[in-house]
């Protein structure tokens, strides 16, 4: 859930378009550990993070002041070392941003890696 505050929006009450990026991290943060994927655990014990790669986005319509928003992310594909997932943000039954984000493994000096087998069998 998402609550558009004052300061997401510009002039016109309207969100800012960043702030969307915001909308869907911390949403996608909120997913990757409900699936139970603890990566705090999976840095200090096996040196592996999560970084985003590509987003694609298409804002459909605008959020504005006061807004109560829903984030709903799916897995669409996974693979070796690459996660893509697909995220909507509604308001109500209505979706007003949609994202396709690739999200890849990498260790923590910033070297691709494969995702760990666990986390694979958790997300497909």
């Amino acid at each position: 859930d998402v609550r558009v505050y004052y300061e997401d929006t510009d002039m016109g009450g309207i969100a800012y378009h960043a702030n969307y990026l915001k909308f869907i991290e911390r949403a996608r943060s909120d997913w990757v550990a409900g699936v139970g994927i603890d990566q705090r655990a999976m840095k200090d014990e096996e040196g592996l993070i999560f970084a985003v790669h590509r987003i694609e986005a298409d804002y459909l319509m605008a959020a504005r002041f006061d807004d109560r928003l829903v984030v709903l992310t799916d897995v669409q594909s996974v693979s070796g070392a690459r996660l893509i997932l697909r995220q909507q943000v509604m308001r109500g039954e209505e979706a007003i941003f949609a994202a396709s984000v690739t999200v890849v493994c990498l260790t923590d000096t910033g070297h691709p890696a494969r995702l760990p087998a666990n986390i694979r069998l958790i997300l497909h």
